[in-house]
């Protein structure tokens, strides 16, 4: 039996992030589209859940390729758009996450402003958008944009 957990990730673009976790060893599904939390952070951003089997891959490697793999250091312009983020799902794995993070932080030089909130709404983007990567491997965007992510968590 499969140890299935879920959690969400926001940061780039969610065709990036889509590829990302869709290349990790360990995850079994990732719904690309919008999150929306709570509070100020109500709406949406492009964003993905990402379901693993906890047994396969950790939380801890799962947001340690999510760092890696988007400006979560810069609070640059599109940051509405492209909020860096984790949502999680339950109390239990808030603090995991946290501890996770605070962990990490030894890893880079500048303060990392990735969010840790509560997931609250998820709308899927369009068909024609889904799998984008495993669809057009070798499209400009993702020549340019997506492989640089995969080769910095050594995933080709």
């Amino acid at each position: 039996m499969k140890n299935i957990e879920k959690i969400g990730f926001g940061g780039g673009c969610h065709w990036c992030i889509e590829a990302v976790f869709n290349s990790v060893e360990g995850v079994v599904k990732v719904e690309q589209g919008y999150i929306a939390s709570i509070g100020e952070n109500l709406t949406f951003s492009e964003a993905v859940i990402v379901y693993f089997d906890n047994d396969v891959v950790t939380l801890q490697k799962l947001v340690k390729n999510h760092l890696l793999t988007h400006a979560s250091t810069s609070q640059h312009s599109f940051r509405e758009k492209y909020r860096s983020a984790i949502y999680y799902y339950s109390e239990t794995q808030k603090l995991k996450a946290e501890s996770i993070l605070l962990n990490l932080q030894k890893d880079f030089k500048e303060k990392v402003i990735t969010k840790i909130l509560k997931f609250a709404k998820f709308r899927p983007s369009r068909e024609s958008l889904q799998d984008y990567f495993g669809k057009n491997p070798d499209a400009p965007f993702c020549t340019k944009y997506i492989i640089p992510k995969l080769k910095k968590i050594s995933i080709i």
